[in-house]
């Protein structure tokens, strides 16, 4: 497979479409220039200072592994690759990135090393340290949200099945972490446990989006409004527009789409950073 990264705008967090005038992806393997990079995926943005920094995974050719790279926009449009801004002896993806009391932090996917490792920025964006772990967690694609004073968080804890999914939660950041009595939410069903991107609050009910893994990995987006979050209960529907990302059947994502970061612009805009790929040889 090979990943690529684009923009996209809707009026609601279930409605996307590709971003007028931009030439999509607005990255792509071929961008980066600090590694040799077979694709480039799993976006995730933040806003600070005026402008727009991107992470996202970049298979790095000659060791096989993922590495975080940092990509900036003035308008959330054009982007502009910079550099890789975390590499590990082990591989990295998913690195989801988040601020809270005004730091930066960031959970990337960490697989090899059995757990879900904590990174604060010392230097926003550029750099990076290791500020513990998710202890007694371990899984895929770990989506984090903080509602109704706590945090939660969600993991698929079949990386390589891509059919269950798991909840934990925490009253603060480093834990300790316990897991719902109702996890595991989803079992045995691959289109629709996976995390797909960031956990959305929206008039007091959150939204997640999952991966749907069949017949293969990441071939759409799927949405869900949580509609009960508590410590002891948990229920969710699936909305009416789902699936809300799909293959296009041409072009950068011909094959399939896997991934969303949406963020609210203003009431009834909202910006995405979406991957696609096709299934074309690399």
């Amino acid at each position: 497979m090979r990943w690529s990264i684009s923009m996209y705008v809707g009026e609601t967090p279930f409605q996307f479409a590709p971003a007028p005038g931009v030439a999509n992806p607005v990255l792509t393997g071929g961008d980066v220039t600090d590694v040799p990079a077979v694709f480039v995926a799993d976006p995730f943005i933040a806003r600070h200072a005026g402008g727009w920094f991107m992470f996202f995974e970049v298979l790095n050719r000659q060791t096989g592994r993922g590495e975080i790279g940092l990509a900036t926009s003035r308008d959330g449009f054009d982007w502009a690759y910079r550099q890789i801004v975390l590499r590990e002896p082990f591989h990295l993806s998913y690195p989801y990135v988040f601020e809270w009391e005004g730091a930066f932090y960031m959970i990337p996917e960490a697989l090899r090393t059995g757990t879900i490792p904590l990174y604060k920025a010392r230097s926003f964006p550029m750099q990076w340290s290791r500020a513990g772990a998710f202890d007694g967690v371990k899984g895929a694609d770990p989506s984090l949200v903080y509602f109704e004073g706590r945090w939660w968080l969600f993991v698929c804890a079949t990386p390589w099945q891509h059919d269950t999914l798991r909840l934990y939660s925490a009253e603060t950041l480093r834990g300790p972490w316990t897991e719902h009595p109702q996890s595991p939410l989803v079992e045995a069903d691959p289109r629709i446990a996976r995390p797909a991107g960031r956990l959305i609050a929206r008039v007091g009910r959150l939204i997640r989006y999952a991966q749907e893994c069949v017949p293969t990995y990441g071939r759409q987006v799927r949405a869900f409004e949580i509609t009960t979050l508590t410590p002891t209960a948990y229920a969710e529907h699936e909305h009416p527009r789902s699936p809300i990302l799909t293959a296009s059947g041409a072009g950068w994502n011909k094959d399939g789409m896997h991934h969303i970061d949406p963020h609210l612009l203003s009431p009834g805009r909202w910006l995405a950073c979406v991957d696609g790929h096709t299934m074309r040889s690399v």
